[in-house]
């Protein structure tokens, strides 16, 4: 069995760890080559995690770089082509709803070879988004499709393909269980300055909130409110937010600000945080399996779980919304199990295994 993994941003090398962690378990017949399109280039958001998580070198780096999102994904089309004519792998293995994933299904589509996604069937049902446009494309260019979780499998039937659907859990689960005891063995200075349940802590990096000033300062001032009136609030921010923050010459106030930190750092940050406020799905479903309330910065979730017993709660960038949410935040739970047993990595190969 030949796979290709094709991978470009934080998110999706943790769920890569995921499946390298199961391959290490199979016969040698099993062969993983890895595509790091370079989507993410920037040490903290990609070489310090796969250090972090032992997932080995990536065998082709096309450093791509950022961009707008045309040229970005028409380099990633021109660049991986030769890589997957030359690999001629078994199945294409794609991830979550990147510009790199959308990429990935493209030419392998064009090449015909077979596709697997893994983290299929979200929606946000909202077509503004990149990454709704990511995933969908993604899912129907796909030949095997790895659900989360029911709802997951729900919706690519309303879209009619079910057929191609498996349920096989959340490999972002498998991560956090593996990795929760690895992060608490190794330990952080960083998490180890902030008291359990003494802070929050936020993350805002998708362009929605970005790339809209008005958006952008409306987050800004609640988080600066909140620290000023609830408790202090740690924000390790993104290059790319960093960056739209000088431009507009915004202040992020009372807020302690950080540069990006490590996966295992991360997680021991969330697990310690009274609450987390983020605009990240790989976050809203973190704080989930740690049991941390959160408020998610945005109109909707594709994780529609996560908002039963007011765990996770939708507040936009309304700052009198987000300041009332973190007041109520200890109303959260209980958290029910909705994720999938741990296994999913075992699963998703034992499908392809039976294809």
């Amino acid at each position: 069995m030949r796979i290709v993994s094709v991978v470009g941003a934080r998110p999706q090398f943790v769920k890569l760890a995921v499946i390298c962690r199961a391959i290490a378990g199979r016969s040698e017949s099993w062969i993983h080559r890895i595509v790091h399109t370079g989507q993410h280039y920037d040490r903290g958001l990609s070489s310090v995690f796969f250090e972090e998580l032992m997932i080995p070198n990536p065998d082709h780096d096309l450093g791509v770089g950022s961009g707008p999102h045309g040229e970005q994904t028409g380099e990633m089309l021109k660049r991986l082509e030769p890589v997957l004519q030359a690999e001629k792998p078994d199945w294409v293995l794609l991830y979550g709803d990147t510009n790199s994933t959308l990429a990935g299904a493209i030419v392998a589509s064009k090449l015909g070879l077979p596709i697997a996604h893994v983290e299929s069937g979200l929606r946000s049902h909202r077509r503004t988004m990149p990454e709704e446009i990511n995933r969908v494309v993604a899912d129907h260019l796909s030949n095997l499709l790895f659900c989360p979780t029911e709802l997951a499998v729900s919706n690519l039937r309303n879209e009619g393909l079910g057929a191609r659907a498996i349920l096989t859990g959340d490999v972002m689960y498998d991560a956090s269980l593996a990795f929760s005891a690895v992060a608490e063995r190794h330990g952080s200075p960083l998490a180890r300055s902030w008291n359990h349940g003494q802070f929050c802590l936020a993350t805002v990096h998708r362009a929605e909130n970005t790339d809209d000033p008005n958006r952008l300062r409306e987050i800004v001032e609640a988080l600066d409110q909140i620290a000023r009136t609830v408790c202090p609030v740690v924000w390790p921010i993104h290059p790319r937010t960093q960056n739209r923050l000088t431009d507009m010459g915004l202040s992020t106030g009372s807020v302690t600000t950080l540069g990006p930190v490590s996966y295992l750092e991360m997680l021991l940050l969330e697990s310690r945080a009274r609450f987390i406020l983020t605009d990240s799905g790989g976050v809203q479903k973190e704080a989930y399996f740690l049991k941390v309330p959160c408020i998610t910065l945005r109109r909707e979730t594709e994780w529609q779980e996560t908002l039963e017993n007011q765990c996770n709660v939708l507040t936009d960038c309304h700052k009198e919304s987000i300041l009332q949410a973190s007041l109520d935040s200890g109303r959260a739970g209980p958290w029910t199990a909705v994720y999938g047993d741990g296994k999913a990595g075992a699963k998703i190969l034992d499908a392809l295994a039976n294809q």
